[in-house]
Formats: structure tokens, C-alpha cells, sequence
């Protein structure tokens, strides 16, 4: 694929722009594999990955074994529609500050010249929002809400007012993860299953710190696009501890989740030792607040949600050893 540097326009004549600031553009996508990498980076399919596993979460959770097929293909066709259409919003609406981040003007689409008209992008992604809302809403409303609201906290809650405004803003965005969870409960009729709200609970408290790890990788990124992250404002140790305040109670709630029988001794021997491998990477990271061990932390936040989310499927289906 054909590139060539963009160099951004100098806010001063005669004002020459450092070669490290300098933007590749990729040409617009031509074949099918092209644009199929594009979109995924688009709608950020990882983290809809993440909110759908979530879901998915919820929905055993509040059955308190299998959902039913129906139940996990509503939650993934919605869910998915709605997670990708805020995701994509979220970037659109970034693209200036993207464009000053190393993280990610060389890979996100809008900023690096593979969708050189984006005027389209806004559009695509209200109606991937608005779909699945207004259909879930003519048969099962607690769903349309927690997709609606989801979508509110992420793209106007936590981009447009939070993000560029507080130090804490990841902690109230991290409540979009909680309405995936709810919705995900909603969707089989029953969102305010005790043991869907704490799993809400545990999303909320996992957001933060998930991405106050990147944020210690990446804190001068963050500071060129000023944006205000908390590490960014705070010494690497005193934000290590502040993901500390979200990781301990991460594990302790996940590790509460065993005194559902459903789950029970099948779900806590392996959430046991994760969340101990957990609770160490943070301690490693205060120890010695360093980029490598912010990574390490941030990769085992990924690997948690997934071995939580893995756990609560496998040990909600299988009948109980005791």
C-alpha cells in the first residue's frame, strides 16, 4: 500500500514542522482484506469483543446457566451493532487528537488516510446505534435502555464532556461496560439479577485501571494530544496506586462471585489464581512504576476479563461437583 507524509499545517509562517510529528497517510483501501482491516480498526472490534464477552456474562449470569441461543444471538447482533456504532463515534469525534498520538496516527483510518471523507462516518454510526435501540425497544424495553444509555455514556458522557475535562474520566466512562453487562442480563428478561449487578460492579471497577495501565505506557501521547488521563497529572507511582484502588477491588467482587451456586468451587479455583497473578502485576507496577510493567499489567487486565468471562460461562453449565 502506497504511503506519503502528511505534514500538519505550522501555526506560525515559516514554521517548520519536526520530522517526528509528521503523519503517514496510507492510501484508501482497495482490496477486500484492506477494508476489512480498516473496519475492524474503525468500529475497534477489540473492545466490541470485550463488551459483547461482557454480555454475554450478564446474560448467564441473570439465566444462572445457558441463556438460550435466541438470548446470545440477540445480545451479540444488538449489542454488537450498538458497541461498534459507539466505538466508531468515539473515533470520529477524536480524530484531531489521534492525530497527534503516536499510538494511533499511524493505524486509525481517519487520521491516517485511509478514509480520506469521513463525512459518512457519523451517520454510519448513529444509525448502528439507533437500529438495534429502536428495535429491541418494541419487545423488550430494559434492553433498548441499556444499549441507549450505553452508547450515551461512551460517546457523549465519556468523549465529548469527561474525557477532555477530568483526570477521573475513565471512571464514570467506565459505566458503558456495566450497561453491556445489564444488557446482556435484560436480554433474558431478568437485568437486575443480583449476580449480573455485581458482574456491573466488576466492569466498572475493571475500566479504570485497564486504562490507566495504557495510559503509564503511553502518558507522553497523552500529554501532546492533552488529554487529561490521570497519569499524566500524577507521578507513575502515585498513578500505580491509583490503579491499585480499582484492581484490589476488581479481584475481591470477582472472587465474591463463587457464592452463587452456580458457580461456585468450579469458578473460584481458577479465578483464585488470576486474580492473585492479577493483584502481583500491580504490585510489580508500584514497586517499580516502569513501561514494561505497565504493559504487563495491562495485558493481564485483558486476560482477566477474559478468564472471568470464560469462567462464569463454563462453570455456570456445568452441574455441581458438591
Amino acid at each position: 500500500m502506497s504511503t506519503v507524509s502528511k505534514i500538519t499545517e505550522p501555526s506560525m509562517v515559516g514554521e517548520s514542522i519536526p520530522e517526528n510529528q509528521q503523519t503517514t497517510l496510507s492510501a484508501p483501501p482497495v482490496t477486500f482484506r484492506d477494508y476489512l482491516r480498516m473496519l475492524t480498526v474503525l468500529f475497534k472490534m477489540r473492545i466490541v469483543m470485550l463488551l459483547l464477552m461482557a454480555a454475554t456474562g450478564g446474560a448467564f449470569m441473570a439465566a444462572e446457566g445457558w441463556p438460550g441461543l435466541s438470548t446470545l444471538a440477540l445480545v451479540w447482533i444488538a449489542g454488537g451493532m450498538a458497541a461498534a456504532g459507539s466505538s466508531s463515534f468515539n473515533q470520529y469525534l477524536e480524530r484531531n487528537k489521534d492525530d497527534k498520538m503516536g499510538r494511533t496516527m499511524k493505524k486509525r483510518p481517519l487520521v491516517n488516510g485511509e478514509i480520506p471523507n469521513p463525512t459518512w462516518v457519523p451517520w454510519v454510526s448513529a444509525l448502528l446505534i439507533l437500529i438495534p435501540v429502536a428495535f429491541t425497544f418494541t419487545f423488550n424495553k430494559p434492553l433498548s435502555f441499556f444499549l441507549a444509555l450505553g452508547a450515551f455514556i461512551y460517546v457523549v458522557i465519556y468523549t465529548l464532556w469527561l474525557k477532555p475535562r477530568t483526570l477521573l474520566n475513565i471512571v464514570i466512562g467506565g459505566a458503558a461496560g456495566s450497561a453491556a453487562v445489564l444488557s446482556g442480563s435484560a436480554a433474558t428478561g431478568y437485568w437486575n439479577s443480583p449476580g449480573a449487578l455485581i458482574l456491573a460492579l466488576i466492569l466498572f471497577l475493571w475500566t479504570p485501571f485497564h486504562f490507566w495501565s495504557l495510559a503509564i505506557m503511553y502518558r507522553d501521547d497523552y500529554a501532546k494530544a492533552d488529554v487529561p488521563m490521570l497519569p499524566v497529572h500524577t507521578t507513575p507511582k502515585q498513578a500505580a496506586w491509583w490503579t491499585m484502588s480499582h484492581t484490589a477491588p476488581t479481584c475481591f467482587f470477582s472472587l465474591l462471585l463463587a457464592l452463587f451456586p452456580y458457580l461456585g468451587l468450579v469458578y473460584f479455583i481458577p479465578m483464585l489464581f488470576i486474580s492473585a497473578d492479577l493483584f502481583w502485576k500491580n504490585v510489580k507496577l508500584i514497586r517499580d512504576p516502569s513501561t514494561d510493567n505497565a504493559r504487563g499489567l495491562f495485558m493481564s487486565s485483558n486476560y482477566y476479563l477474559t478468564a472471568l468471562m470464560l469462567a462464569i460461562y463454563i462453570s455456570s453449565v456445568l452441574p455441581s461437583p458438591f
